[in-house]
């Protein structure tokens, strides 16, 4: 397959060059300087793409119009948001992604997010570096075991939160597009009663049109003063803004974010507040799981130039 071409969009990760470049004819966008002769030079060549969605490198309408030979989409990530679902659908190009390998991550960072921001072990540690233990003032934080976890979303990320906050003895409700029947969490018909009902809201969900901008001042406000808000999600899934302005006026608890709108600038505003604790989406991060998703990437490519089932097809 070494006449196959490969366009890979983002150094995400060395080890998925590695196994791309022993099996196909490797492309890295990012190296590329003049991009318009290189894709009239190499375009009839690349019959696949492999961008990775979670570090804002798609496959938008523009550069699947500049690959007239692409076949396939195999992307670094389980979200799809920075791929154009549609327009691959009507070109005939198939699309994959990398869903259950990174489930366990996400959700584990999830409740180490809950952790870090309701028992404020980021600030905990600030507190020991900076030689202030002397002074024996730490405020006390909040308990964990109990609360009532609101999830936004129960698919696979969403519902392993849910048996993860299961097990620190927390009463569980969830709202997603439809009422899962399987499911014994408590179902709200929307978001703003599901924030209503619960102290620490988790944003679980895909991200679309209608999840943009879904957690609003409403749901916010509805959260509340003692609330604590998490999103493992996408940045765009919150309006930003909103949120910084509860946050900074104390209509919000806290919030724990892998995500933002706008990647990888972060509002300012959040740099100085202690009841907030940050990561730089890194969910699906460990070694663990980025071998995993490079081997789905690979084996879904191989799978479609050797005509056989893909394995996660999305179109």
């Amino acid at each position: 397959m070494e006449a196959i071409g490969v366009l890979m969009t983002y150094p995400t990760s060395s080890y998925l060059e590695q196994q791309l470049s022993t099996r196909f004819n490797l492309f890295r966008l990012w190296n590329i300087s003049h991009k318009h002769q290189f894709f009239k030079d190499n375009a009839a060549s690349i019959q696949a793409v492999v961008p990775s969605t979670q570090l804002g490198s798609g496959a938008d309408r523009e550069l699947i119009d500049s690959l007239p030979a692409l076949e396939i989409v195999s992307s670094f990530s389980v979200g799809l948001d920075k791929v154009d679902l549609e327009y691959c659908k009507e070109k005939g190009i198939r699309v994959t992604n990398t869903p259950d390998v990174l489930t366990d991550d996400v959700a584990d960072l999830a409740i180490g997010l809950i952790l870090a921001t309701l028992r404020r072990i980021c600030e905990s540690d600030r507190y020991v570096r900076g030689g202030m233990w002397m002074n024996n003032d730490f405020k006390l934080t909040v308990k964990f075991s109990g609360k009532r976890v609101g999830i936004l979303g129960l698919g696979r990320i969403g519902t392993a939160i849910a048996k993860r906050a299961e097990s620190f003895n927390c009463s569980i409700s969830y709202h997603s597009r439809s009422q899962k029947p399987e499911s014994n969490y408590k179902y709200f018909h929307s978001v703003v009663d599901l924030a209503s009902n619960c102290e620490i809201l988790v944003v679980a969900c895909a991200l679309t049109e209608e999840t943009r901008h879904i957690i609003n001042r409403e749901v916010i406000d509805a959260l509340g003063p003692k609330g604590v808000l998490i999103n493992i999600g996408r940045g765009p899934h919150i309006d930003e803004p909103e949120l910084v302005s509860a946050l900074v006026e104390g209509r919000l608890a806290g919030a724990g974010l892998d995500v933002f709108e706008h990647e990888p600038q972060v509002p300012e505003e959040l740099f100085g507040l202690d009841n907030v604790v940050m990561v730089p989406h890194v969910g699906s991060n460990t070694v663990e799981t980025e071998k995993a998703m490079a081997d789905l990437v690979v084996r879904n490519l191989e799978a479609h130039f050797f005509k056989k089932p893909l394995l996660t097809p999305v179109v």
